[in-house]
């Protein structure tokens, strides 16, 4: 596992960049995007398809010669986005007239699918989970929800003083059970009411091939990589909403299939005799005024 520190792994334009090769995998990338007002971002995809997520603020994505308008949000915690699918071998323009920070999940791909705009009002809003297991999952790139060729990309917001990622799990043995996936969660986490800002903690364990035991503190641009292993919970801390960007891909075929930690697996079934966090969902398509 690797925890990349907010601003510790860039390349111009970008603010973090992660690539096949720089996680020493085969598929799965990311590269965060922050602009100032009035500025853009110029990029060749290469051989990864892409989308562009608003974190924060809107855009307009240019693609070859196409062009969508991304209304985005003011932040992650305030709405479910729109975004862009950008498939490989495209010329990419970002262009924000109002400032903003943009995630863009990748994977390297084989087929190319069309630029194409993903509505906010379409993406399929689940909440997961209950009690103090409960968190919201916006599947807004997922096999059943947006085609792609390899890339699979969630988005989690789990209250604050909530586990995700709960029971721990892991998919790195291709089989029936499991369908191997290199994964990259994108962490940010909301500010105290003071101003102050938050912190939330990732657990990553137990692989028998690649000793590992790792829980790492998490801040707002936090990267943490998991190529193998148990991963979860993903904890935040209470007073501290967390919001993750979890990005899959692998070189089977585009499932996301999991196995638990059987010695934690009984968990789910403790979830029939509870409610979910009755402060979920904490966004939906409709703008909603915190930060």
């Amino acid at each position: 596992m690797t925890h990349l520190r907010r601003g510790t792994a860039g390349s111009r334009p970008f603010e973090t960049v992660v690539t096949p090769e720089s996680a020493g995998w085969g598929f799965s990338g990311l590269r965060i995007l922050d602009l100032a007002i009035g500025t853009r971002a110029t990029f060749h995809t290469g051989d990864e398809e892409m989308i562009v997520l608003p974190l924060a603020g809107g855009c307009d994505v240019t693609c070859d010669d196409e062009r969508v308008t991304l209304t985005g949000r003011r932040s992650v915690f305030s709405r479910v986005t729109d975004f862009a699918y950008l498939p490989p071998d495209s010329s990419v323009v970002v262009r924000t007239p109002n400032g903003g920070r943009f995630a863009l999940p990748a994977a390297r791909a084989e087929r190319r699918l069309p630029f194409r705009y993903g509505p906010a009002d379409a993406v399929p809003v689940e909440l997961r989970g209950a009690g103090q297991a409960s968190r919201q999952v916006n599947n807004f790139c997922t096999p059943e929800s947006f085609e792609a060729d390899r890339l699979i990309a969630v988005e989690v917001l789990t209250p604050g003083g909530n586990w995700s990622s709960y029971p721990p799990h892991k998919h790195d043995t291709p089989g029936e059970e499991e369908n191997a996936l290199e994964e990259i969660y994108y962490f940010e986490v909301a500010a105290s009411p003071v101003g102050a800002p938050g912190v939330g903690y990732q657990r990553v364990y137990g692989h028998p091939d690649h000793p590992i035991d790792v829980c790492a503190e998490v801040r707002s641009g936090d990267v943490v990589l998991i190529p193998y292993g148990w991963h979860g919970p993903s904890m935040a801390a209470p007073g501290y909403d967390l919001y993750y960007l979890n990005v899959m891909a692998g070189a089977g075929e585009r499932r996301w299939l999991f196995s638990d930690d059987p010695e934690h697996a009984w968990v789910r079934g403790s979830w029939s005799h509870q409610e979910p966090d009755p402060r979920l969902p904490l966004t939906s398509t409709t703008e909603r005024r915190r930060t």
